[in-house]
């Protein structure tokens, strides 16, 4: 059974460098699985602070992850530097579901690719709002 191969680097729209830690390799010898999910959660969080749309202090609706997953095609190992490609792949009434590719350095194939996604909730009640329209217009500027 042959599986789709992952998205080129010019699928994505907005990169973040990644560090690799000694600790992010396993007794295998390469990234651990679980790190690739803590990257896709700094990779998502930091485009949306740059953009204007994360104040984890007050603001007002805030992103709850509900689905994130990851499709492994090479590995990865310390002190290997990593970018995280992001692209927004579908915006909803109140959620926003993200696409992320994982590639070595000026590496030209994903080594890893997933996708997260965001409910939009209430701050106090915790249930889905919609998207402001200035939010809007920016995650689709991502698309």
């Amino acid at each position: 059974m042959s599986r789709t191969p992952p998205r080129p680097r010019a699928a994505y729209r907005h990169w973040t460098p990644i560090t690799t830690r000694w600790h992010d390799n396993d007794v295998y010898g390469h990234v651990n699985n679980t790190v690739y999910y803590a990257w896709f959660d700094t990779a998502v969080n930091a485009w949306l602070v740059e953009a204007g749309l994360l104040d984890v202090i007050s603001g007002d609706p805030i992103g709850l992850v509900v689905e994130t997953g990851c499709r492994y095609a090479a590995p990865l190992a310390f002190p290997q530097p990593v970018e995280i490609g992001l692209t927004v792949a579908k915006i909803g009434s109140s959620s926003v579901t993200y696409h992320l590719g994982v590639f070595g350095k000026d590496m030209p194939d994903a080594a890893a690719e997933g996708h997260f996604t965001h409910v939009y909730v209430d701050r106090q009640n915790r249930r889905p709002a919609p998207l402001p329209p200035e939010w809007r217009a920016i995650l689709e500027r991502q698309i």
